[in-house]
């Protein structure tokens, strides 16, 4: 970790790098916890229903929002090459395991499924209109065309391919599957109900 972080030198390193994007994941940690107890205080109701509700608030800007972040970073040529485009399904998968090998492979199809996946999990406890398995895949390969295709206009020096978008919709919905068990128990708070919490109990 000391090596690591000294590696990190000046904003290019802090934003611009995959050691700084992890690094700064790690340390605003706290700050998100801080912010789930924060939101989970200001909102009426049981203290469960509160605390579910804002971790998964939390839970879907904190997991996706690094993952966005390291595959935007631009590459070695962005600006200086056209952007690329792979259409054929599992071409690049094939490719990176001739290439790269079993491992390699793993490690890239990890990281791709780990994208979406926090929005997977916890969108389907914060908004009952995306409890559903189809509707979180549908909605995670729109997000990831949408980064998609960003890095072919921003012209970052990286490949939009479409089995970047089969593996992050597949991701949001693995862990969707995971979070299912506790849907039910999301629909029945008020706020997902769509009525009004009840007011808390008058001081004595």
């Amino acid at each position: 970790m000391g090596k690591g972080i000294r590696m990190v030198k000046g904003w290019h390193g802090w934003l611009g790098t995959f050691n700084g994007v992890v690094l700064i994941t790690m340390a605003v940690l706290p700050l998100a916890a801080l912010v789930v107890w924060a939101l989970a205080r200001r909102r009426r109701g049981s203290d469960v229903a509160a605390l579910r509700m804002s971790l998964a608030e939390v839970g879907i800007v904190y997991g996706t929002v690094p993952w966005v972040w390291m595959i935007m970073l631009p590459g070695d040529q962005a600006g200086v090459v056209s952007g690329r485009v792979s259409l054929v399904p599992l071409r690049d998968l094939l490719t990176i395991v001739a290439d790269g090998g079993p491992l390699t492979a793993t490690v890239q199809v990890v990281g791709n499924l780990l994208v979406f996946a926090a929005l997977g999990f916890f969108a389907p406890l914060r908004f009952a209109a995306l409890a559903s398995v189809p509707r979180i895949l549908l909605l995670a390969a729109a997000c990831s065309v949408l980064v998609e295709g960003a890095q072919y206009v921003l012209r970052l020096d990286r490949v939009s391919s479409v089995d970047d978008v089969l593996l992050n919709a597949a991701g949001a919905g693995l862990a969707a599957l995971a979070s299912r068990r506790w849907w039910r128990a999301a629909d029945e708070t008020p706020a997902r109900r769509g009525e009004p919490a009840p007011a808390p109990a008058p001081g004595r």
